[in-house]
C-alpha cells in the first residue's frame, strides 16, 4: 500500500484501540484493492483467508442453494464482513460480491487472530462488532417471522428515509431486484407491494422515491424500536 493508503488504513475505527505495533503487524500484510460492481469478493464454503473492510461502495452478502439466491445483507463504507468466520477459522457461511464499484481493505485472518488473542483494546473492538452483528441477525428473524411482506418494505422505506436525513425523497441505493430478496420476497410480489403502497402515497418512480405522507406510512408500518431501531 502506498504510504497515504497506510495513513487512512490506520484511522479506520477497527484500529483506534489496538496497540500501534498490532495495527502495524495487521497492515503489513494486508492488501487494499479496487473492485468494480458485480465481482465476487469471497465465496460461501471456501476458507476465510482475510476479514474485508469496506473502505469505499456497497457490498452484498447473499447465499444460494440449489436454484435460489436470495441477499442477507448490506455492508457500506466502515463495515467489515465475514468476522466470525475470521475469528474462528471455519468456512465463509455466505457469499459477498461488490453492487458498487469498491475499495475492500483486505487483512489477512492469521493476523486479525493473532492480534485478537494479544490485544485487549483490539479484542474488545471485535467482540462488539460480534455483538452487533448477533443483534442484527435478530432485529432481522423479528422483521421476517412478525411482518408481512408490505410492512417489512414500508419499514426499509422509512428506515432508508431516516439514514438520508429525513426528506421525504430518495433514490434507490441498488437494484430493485436485490431489495427484493433483502425484504424475502419474489421481484413480482415486490412491484405488487409498491403498488399498494400508493393508498399510503408513496410515489416510485424508476429508481426516484417519494414518501408524501409520512404518517400514513408509518401508520402501515407500525415501526418497533427493538425490530428497526432508527425511525421508531
Amino acid at each position: 500500500m502506498r504510504s497515504q493508503d497506510l495513513e487512512e488504513m490506520r484511522r479506520l475505527p477497527l484500529f483506534q484501540r489496538a496497540e500501534a505495533g498490532q495495527v502495524e503487524a495487521m497492515l503489513r500484510g494486508a492488501f487494499l484493492q479496487r473492485f468494480p460492481a458485480h465481482v465476487e469478493l469471497v465465496h460461501d464454503g471456501d476458507p476465510a483467508d482475510f476479514l474485508h473492510v469496506v473502505i469505499e461502495g456497497t457490498v452484498e452478502m447473499f447465499s444460494s442453494h440449489r436454484d435460489r439466491e436470495t441477499t442477507l445483507g448490506i455492508s457500506g463504507p466502515g463495515n467489515n464482513f465475514v468476522l466470525a468466520a475470521v475469528l474462528l477459522d471455519r468456512p465463509y457461511l455466505q457469499s459477498a460480491r461488490a453492487l458498487t464499484a469498491s475499495r475492500i481493505l483486505m487483512v489477512p485472518a492469521d493476523a486479525i487472530r493473532q492480534a485478537f488473542a494479544t490485544d485487549a483494546g483490539f479484542a474488545r473492538t471485535l467482540a462488539e462488532d460480534v455483538a452487533m452483528a448477533y443483534r442484527g441477525v435478530v432485529r432481522e428473524l423479528k422483521n421476517q417471522k412478525l411482518r408481512s411482506g408490505l410492512e417489512r418494505l414500508a419499514n426499509w422505506l422509512l428506515t432508508h428515509d431516516a439514514e438520508n436525513g429525513a426528506r421525504g425523497h430518495f433514490e434507490f441505493p441498488f437494484d430493485k431486484k436485490v431489495l427484493a430478496a433483502r425484504l424475502g420476497m419474489a421481484p413480482e410480489v415486490l412491484s405488487r407491494s409498491f403498488a399498494a403502497l400508493g393508498a399510503y402515497h408513496v410515489v416510485v418512480r424508476g429508481r426516484c422515491v417519494t414518501i408524501q405522507d409520512v404518517a400514513a406510512l408509518r401508520k402501515l408500518a407500525h415501526p418497533c424500536a427493538t425490530i428497526d431501531g432508527t425511525h421508531a
